[in-house]
């Protein structure tokens, strides 16, 4: 049976050729398929294609990847759409931005047909009109930037374009996946003040770290200063407070050898020939500052009587006598005042008397 149909569609095939007008077998112009394959009955179609067929003029089926049959004649491989993702060079264009500056640019377009049919019977030339869509849409989302943010904000641009061109590809059946901008050409003029402002901005920057690092130098300076200043306050204070202490120290010292020497000088007066002993020290005293009187300043005031001696010894052993009397006078009211500060006076009742 399988041979017989096989016959037959050849029969028909070669009948078809001489009867069919050339115009009807001239090949149709498609640019992102492979040549339109012939109606052999059988035929195979490849992966990641799609071979739209038309039945007497009208559509009848889309093969799918694989073994398929045909009926010659009547079925005609009218579009063969590649399923692969797609690349589209976008030509160079101009666009003026936000502050009306004239720009340059290009693109690749990347997409895809997720619907045969839409593609091959929703446009007439869809690479066509895919370009044109990308190009306006990119002249129209140029003009919602300004300069600088053209060259900072690429991505959100480049996905604002992918967005407008796939609210308009729906009917076409073909998905945008991503849309690159290449290269963005910019005025000479234009270009030129960029790198003056380029310039100016880096100057500035140099300008405002060299004054913050003067300002940190001239920081830390007088930070330094004022540890140097309180470390030397700190040291003075040290030094003041040992020199106090070791001055207070040594008076402590000195009257404690000078009340010992005091109490030593008192227990020898005390005993016997102790006023003979005095009388010789105060003359050896006297002596010896009699020599020094002249080695110091030049007005000296000397007694009457400088070389008696003995009249000397015998004035000084007299004032110590009346000195010493006075001191024992002192001691022996003291214990009277005590006892009349201790009696009781009329009106205080008597205390009982101790047992004896």
């Amino acid at each position: 049976m399988l041979r017989t149909v096989c016959r037959t569609g050849g029969a028909l095939l070669k009948h078809s050729r001489r009867t069919i007008p050339s115009q009807w077998t001239a090949p149709v112009q498609q640019r992102w398929s492979s040549s339109l394959p012939m109606n052999t009955v059988v035929l195979f179609v490849p992966q990641q294609e799609a071979w739209v067929v038309e039945r007497m003029g009208r559509f009848h089926r889309i093969l799918e990847p694989g073994l398929n049959f045909l009926i010659p004649i009547l079925d005609r491989i009218r579009y063969v759409q590649s399923l692969k993702e797609i690349v589209i060079d976008v030509p160079e264009q101009s666009a003026v931005s936000l502050d009306n500056v004239t720009l340059q640019i290009d693109g690749v377009l990347y997409l895809r047909i997720l619907d045969p049919f839409k593609a091959s019977y929703g446009v007439e030339d869809p690479e066509y009109a895919v370009t044109q869509l990308a190009q306006t849409t990119m002249r129209s989302e140029l003009g919602k930037l300004t300069l600088d943010k053209v060259f900072r904000e690429r991505e959100s641009l480049n996905s604002n374009i992918v967005h407008s061109i796939n609210q308009a590809s729906d009917e076409w059946g073909i998905r945008c996946l991503r849309y690159e901008i290449k290269d963005i050409h910019v005025p000479p003029r234009v270009k030129e003040s960029m790198q003056m402002q380029v310039e100016a901005e880096r100057k500035k920057r140099a300008t405002v770290l060299e004054s913050e690092g003067t300002r940190e130098a001239a920081i830390n300076v007088a930070e330094g200063r004022k540890q140097a200043q309180i470390l030397a306050s700190e040291g003075q204070k040290l030094e003041q407070i040992n020199r106090a202490a070791g001055e207070a120290s040594a008076v402590l010292a000195k009257a404690e050898a000078k009340s010992k020497a005091i109490r030593l000088l008192s227990e020898a007066l005390a005993e016997q020939n102790g006023n003979a002993a005095a009388s010789l020290s105060v003359a050896e005293q006297y002596v010896s500052a009699f020599s020094n009187l002249a080695k110091e300043s030049n007005t000296i005031l000397l007694p009457s009587n400088t070389g008696d001696i003995s009249s000397m010894v015998t004035q000084a052993m007299t004032i110590y006598g009346s000195l010493a009397k006075q001191t024992q006078s002192t001691a022996e009211n003291q214990p009277e005042e005590v006892l009349e500060q201790n009696a009781p006076s009329e009106g205080d009742p008597q205390q009982p008397a101790a047992p004896q």
